[in-house]
């Protein structure tokens, strides 16, 4: 997927001095001395680059805590006064950024529910016409990568070159042991189609639950990401909102001190050793497409059989087995299930679709 987007490098509009770019605070600002208490615990661990909090809160059902509004805007401008770092807010409708660029607000971030939403995102870019703000943009709720690259294009129509995604992590029907499956397959295809583009994860939204915010950071890592986006509170456990996947500004520094950053590129030195590996990995993934053309071949006979017996193609009793049993495999395989079972999906599809052109075909 390809699209004409002028953007300007991450560098150009923070400095990060060659390393990932952070940005954490607390989901929600909820009173000015929790907003400032948190920012000072962030700006003495030395980690961040930039401050977020929620002024405006959409939340999924009414009656949740929706943010402060406009009252919390003058606690971010304190912020940046006492602490240095800059500030960043989602914004939902062209009066969201009317008032965060009145406040001084540095960053914008437009979130998932909104993404989802062309009519939306196009009264957001018509309403940053002529504006010099950093928008980020996260992944909408669905796993639909036309709809993110769509809601690029929008935003960069009106002027917005300081551009940046945010990935955290899609919704899914299926229980997982995440709040918002990664789905890394969507992201790494964004990454590869749109490289100039600065990519920041977003473990918070993805896990849920603080036990799983490291290995979620290292994931983001390990795929070269630009940055991350991490909730932040100082105290977590009564939060008004999301409490539950908050860290303490000293516990998130903990954390990320202990997280393997890896270089971006490699010398020489490693190039060989590298390409052995690669070597080898090309071996493999030729065998997997033999032994997954094996499988087709098994399956086409399935689908002779089926139409010879007048039965149908689609078993569920079947489907259901496979799918828990190749979750299962997974596990004991030290593979991730939710990428197995997504993998497992595409293979059934293609099995139906194969089995369903059989039973068309006319015999002879």
């Amino acid at each position: 997927m390809k699209a004409n987007l002028n953007v300007s490098p991450l560098e150009s509009w923070v400095n990060t001095d060659g390393k990932p770019l952070i940005i954490a605070g607390p989901c929600s600002a909820e009173t000015e001395e929790q907003v400032l208490e948190t920012a000072e615990g962030i700006a003495r661990n030395g980690y961040a680059h930039i401050y977020r909090a929620g002024v405006w809160k959409p939340r999924t059902r009414p009656g949740s805590f929706e943010g402060k509004g406009e009252e919390a805007l003058p606690w971010l401008q304190k912020v940046k006064e006492q602490t240095g770092l800059k500030t960043a807010v989602e914004v939902a409708t062209p009066q969201h950024v009317e008032l965060a660029l009145k406040y001084g607000v540095d960053v914008l971030w437009i979130g998932a529910r909104t993404t989802v939403n062309p009519f939306n995102v196009q009264d957001l870019a018509d309403a940053l016409k002529g504006v010099d703000v950093p928008v980020l943009i996260k992944n909408p709720v669905n796993p639909d990568l036309a709809l993110w690259v769509g809601a690029f294009e929008r935003i960069a129509g009106a002027g917005i070159t300081k551009l940046g995604g945010i990935h955290r992590g899609f919704s899914n029907a299926q229980e997982t042991k995440y709040r918002n499956s990664p789905m890394w397959q969507i992201a790494v295809e964004f990454k590869t189609s749109f490289p100039d583009i600065p990519l920041i994860g977003d473990p918070s939204h993805m896990a849920g639950k603080r036990a799983y915010l490291a290995e979620l950071t290292q994931r983001a890592m390990d795929l070269n990401y630009d940055g991350l986006i991490i909730e932040s509170h100082r105290n977590p456990d009564e939060a008004w909102s999301d409490a539950s996947q908050q860290l303490t500004p000293d516990a998130l520094g903990e954390m990320l001190n202990n997280i393997e950053f890896r270089n971006a590129t490699y010398g020489t030195d490693f190039q060989s050793e590298l390409d052995r590996l690669r070597a080898r990995l090309d071996n493999l993934d030729r065998e997997l497409m033999e032994v997954l053309a094996s499988r087709m071949a098994i399956v086409e006979q399935l689908g002779e059989y089926k139409r010879d017996n007048n039965v149908a193609v689609l078993q569920l009793d079947r489907w259901k087995h496979v799918h828990q049993s190749r979750a299962e495999w997974a596990k004991s395989l030290n593979l991730y299930p939710e990428v197995v079972e997504e993998l497992f999906k595409l293979i059934h599809m293609e099995s139906i679709r194969k089995q369903t052109e059989v039973m068309n075909r006319q015999t002879v």
